[in-house]
């Protein structure tokens, strides 16, 4: 039976504040192969059951299920809305009316009727307190309510509150943007918590990234002296009514018993200072002192309405060890970005005290070095009395260990538990096989998403820097895109990478941008140019086109277009004859092949930065082109071949040989396409002997490492990129499996083999940049590849590498069409060995199959293979599918 078996807005299963209407797509379920959508019918209603529509598609000949526009619909803010569909398919089946999804709209062209409060003043400046701030309301008399819509941000972080229940389950609101140009506001349906007669909001206001102590440099007021509150309740009553609670001077303030919170540093909560009630009807906040109005842009307000910050999942403790220097520490066996939440009981003025970290050294004591200036403190102070259960709540810290520094009574496991925090994002990857160790990586790879995906993609997340760096984001964003839907994740931050371009389209290092003028360990990044280093200002562009790749969407480059157009043209700009390089650049980033007490790794920079202006330029084009703005596809086109040749001419020689002899070099000049046909192969030969000179290792930086397997297997190397991706002694991936790791480490030898540490100026043990090898498992040991002419998955490209002496591979990608799965088993037999291949290609999508290196196609069922030398390839539609074949 055909059926709508989901439908997503924007994405996501429901949304909660949209300004306008989401983009719909949905997943289809029959039981039957090569299935087709040939129309389908989208109704939108304010009304659940669809006894009034708004809008009705009729049958649309289509078959488009992802990225459907709909433009015909006039949204009123703070309103719920139900969409529904119907298909038609290639085989005759209609679908009945899918199950509902919906959306509530945020304030859209609504101006806000209130203001900015603030508890603070001028003076709180460099006050990390917590602030309080409420509100007394009745609802009008004579109607019931029909809905409530509470619109809210802050500037710092807020926790809002109803009648005594914080409102919602999301963390760390609104977020960190580029607050002058883009603040984030949140929408809660409150229409099931509203009393009948009187009603007390209220909210908590700490300092986070807006005016807390932030960055290498611990500076503060990065964007303003105060923290401050705006709301908008709208409630609508069942006779057509309507009332409208906002901030203004009405609000009443106080201090919160908690005394610091600090990102970095952690948090102080006296609770003998609550207000208990405070934030409930029955409390009498008459004698609190009056709000002050701030004065901030309401014209930035956006609405958000997904992917917040969340507590995602609980640890409990692996176990309580004491150290050798007699310390209690509770480790929770896995390295996290979030919360301890206790429980404990004793007397007024008892301290619990925790101090948050990431590993042991070598003699099995806590290690705090690493965290250079950052605290990562919990102190609780007591009220006494009954138990007390506590977590921070505008701060984070990342860590697996924690020191129990202060506790009164026993410290016993099930009084302790790690809270997860991570944006919310769906998970999308899945990857397991015969090899432990690859496993263990994989789940490495994907907690590092999850410790540094706090509202913005971190480089750590637990000493003080915590900073958006476009680098890391870069390379990481299509393995990040496998294990979890990261479109909307990103494209909050591409908005703010692209308001805080320069006027001339240079890209920060940071996003959002903190650092301009500011000294970043012994570079003097003031002196070097603060903005746009090759690898990492290309995020402005690559990550844009990722998301299209990943998930069809034009609405992501239409958003960024004019931000990635600035930034070729800053190249273009600054570019010596297609040579590029401008002030500081990073380079191949902390590789192995830097000289002695250098970050920078031995690969030329203008080499690196002419291959990022090559490849960013033709993705551009490629974006262009897919927007339908032809002239701009021609013209960067041509300006992407220009740059190619002027870098085969600048570093190659006439005989085929690449100038700079780095693996880097060799990687870049391959994966980005920049070899002349004629020198590809002597190009791929040096490769391996530069490989074979370090044993076989690797000894790239952030720039060579992400690409070194694809550039290997894309080009017959395909032993050599297994043998590189399975090493397991110093440097490799699986050296930091092998160490314990549960993370990715900044370094390659973040603890040395003798259980020593590198520099603890810069030595995270939470650093997903090299974690983007995980890409290959899914594009190449999976074989689960998009195709740039039919993005998001619409055509699969499924050509997994076998090897690894691993027996078999369970992979699946959810893409907006429905999951995709290849399962591969190799087994021994007469003949050598034999390939099981199964795939799952989901229902209105089609995939191309190819298979190298085989020998002799034994089986395939359903499937019409075509033989091209020892390559086999075929076509073929929805549904699932198995074939045996003899490896060459």
């Amino acid at each position: 039976m055909l059926s709508v078996k989901k439908i997503t807005l924007d994405y996501e299963l429901s949304l909660s504040g949209v300004d306008n209407f989401p983009v719909v797509g949905w997943e289809i379920e029959s039981h039957q192969k090569n299935v087709k959508q040939v129309s389908y019918q989208l109704q939108v209603s304010i009304d659940k059951y669809f006894d009034a529509t708004l809008f009705d598609s009729g049958v649309i000949s289509s078959d488009t299920s992802a990225n459907v526009n709909v433009s015909d619909v006039l949204l009123r803010p703070s309103t719920r809305y139900f969409v529904r569909v119907k298909i038609n398919d290639n085989h005759g089946e209609e679908s009945p009316w899918s199950a509902v999804a919906e959306f509530i709209t945020g304030m859209m062209e609504n101006p806000w009727g209130g203001d900015f409060i603030s508890a603070e003043t001028s003076a709180d400046k460099d006050n990390s307190k917590v602030t309080l701030v409420r509100k007394s309301f009745s609802l009008t008399k004579g109607s019931a309510v029909a809905s409530a819509y509470l619109h809210v941000s802050a500037l710092g972080l807020y926790q809002f509150y109803l009648n005594g229940h914080k409102v919602g389950n999301d963390v760390l609101t609104p977020g960190w943007t580029s607050y002058p140009n883009h603040l984030l506001y949140q929408t809660y349906d409150l229409s099931e918590q509203l009393q009948c007669d009187d009603n007390v909001i209220g909210a908590e206001l700490g300092a986070g990234w807006f005016k807390g102590d932030m960055g290498f440099t611990r500076d503060r007021n990065y964007y303003g002296q105060q923290t401050a509150l705006i709301c908008q309740l709208v409630i609508h009553y069942q006779d057509g009514t309507q009332q409208i609670i906002v901030t203004d001077d009405s609000w009443r303030a106080e201090d919160s018993p908690i005394l610091f919170s600090e990102i970095y540093d952690g948090e102080i909560c006296d609770a003998s200072l609550e207000h208990e009630g405070w934030n409930n009807t029955g409390f009498d906040g008459t004698h609190w002192r009056p709000v002050s109005l701030i004065s901030f842009d309401k014209k930035v307000l956006t609405a958000q309405g997904v992917c917040k910050v969340k507590k995602i999942a609980a640890l409990e403790p692996a176990s309580i060890i004491i150290t050798p220097q007699g310390d209690t520490v509770i480790d929770f066996g896995q390295n996290l970005s979030g919360w301890v939440e206790f429980k404990v009981n004793g007397k007024l003025g008892d301290k619990v005290i925790l101090c948050h970290f990431e590993t042991l050294d070598a003699q099995g004591n806590v290690y705090l070095d690493n965290l250079r200036s950052a605290k990562q403190r919990v102190e609780y102070i007591l009220k006494g009395g009954a138990a007390e259960v506590y977590h921070p709540q505008f701060t984070y810290q990342g860590f697996r260990y924690v020191k129990v520094e202060s506790y009164p009574g026993k410290i016993v496991p099930e009084n302790f538990k790690a809270l997860v925090l991570h944006s919310d994002m769906a998970p999308t990857g899945h990857f397991n096989c015969s090899n432990e160790d690859l496993n263990q990586l994989h789940r490495n790879i994907l907690w590092g998403l999850k410790g540094n995906f706090v509202d913005v993609p971190t480089d750590c997340p637990q000493r003080d820097e915590r900073l958006g760096w476009t680098g890391d984001a870069q390379i990481f964003c299509r393995t990040a895109s496998y294990l979890m839907h990261t479109r909307n994740f990103f494209a909050k931050w591409l908005r703010d990478l692209k308001h805080d371009q320069t006027p001339e389209g240079g890209v920060p290092h940071v996003v959002p941008d903190i650092l301009t003028g500011h000294c970043a360990n012994d570079i003097n990044l003031a002196e070097g140019g603060t903005h746009s280093a090759a690898a990492w200002a290309d995020a402005a562009v690559i990550n844009p086109w990722t998301m299209y790749l990943m998930y069809g969407d034009t609405r992501i480059l239409e958003q960024q277009y004019e931000s990635m157009k600035a930034w070729i043209e800053f190249m273009v700009v600054h570019s010596e004859n297609h040579i590029w390089r401008y002030k500081l650049q990073f380079g191949d980033w902390v590789a192995l092949d830097a000289k002695e007490g250098s970050y920078f790794g031995a690969t030329p920079v203008d080499l690196v930065s002419t291959a990022y202006f090559a490849h960013s330029t033709r993705l551009f084009s490629l974006a262009a082109k897919a927007l339908g703005r032809t002239e701009d596809y021609l013209k960067y086109h041509a300006l992407q071949q220009q740059i190619v040749q002027h870098f085969q001419d600048e570093f190659f020689t006439p005989s085929g040989r690449l100038a700079a002899r780095t693996q880097t070099a060799h990687i870049l000049a391959l994966y980005f396409n920049l070899v002349p046909e004629p020198f590809r192969e002597r190009t791929v030969n040096t490769l391996v002997e530069l490989l074979h000179e370090h044993d076989g290792h690797l000894v790239t930086g952030f720039v060579g490492t992400p690409y070194f397997c694809h550039a290997l297997s894309q080009n017959g190397r395909e032993k050599e990129a297994w043998a590189l991706l399975l090493k397991d002694d110093f440097p490799s991936w699986l050296y930091q499996v092998k160490a314990g790791a549960t993370t990715i480490w900044e370094h390659w030898d973040g603890i040395k083999p003798d259980g020593s540490m590198w520099s603890a100026d810069m030595n995270s043990f939470n650093h997903y940049a090299y974690g983007a090898v995980g890409e290959w498992l899914y594009r190449s040991v999976a074989g689960i590849e998009a195709d740039e002419n039919a993005p998001g998955f619409k055509h699969v490209i499924i050509s997994p590498v076998i090897g690894g002496d691993l027996s078999w591979v369970e992979a699946a990608y959810q893409s907006g069409y429905g999951e995709i799965g290849v399962t591969w088993k190799v087994r021994d037999s007469e003949m050598g060995k034999i390939v099981t291949l199964n795939i799952r290609v989901p229902h209105n999508t089609q995939a191309t199959v190819n298979l190298s290196a085989v020998r002799e196609v034994i089986e395939a069922q359903d499937m019409e293979m075509v033989q091209q030398g020892d390559n086999w390839t075929a076509q073929v539609g929805s549904g699932e599918y198995q074939l045996e074949y003899l490896c060459v």
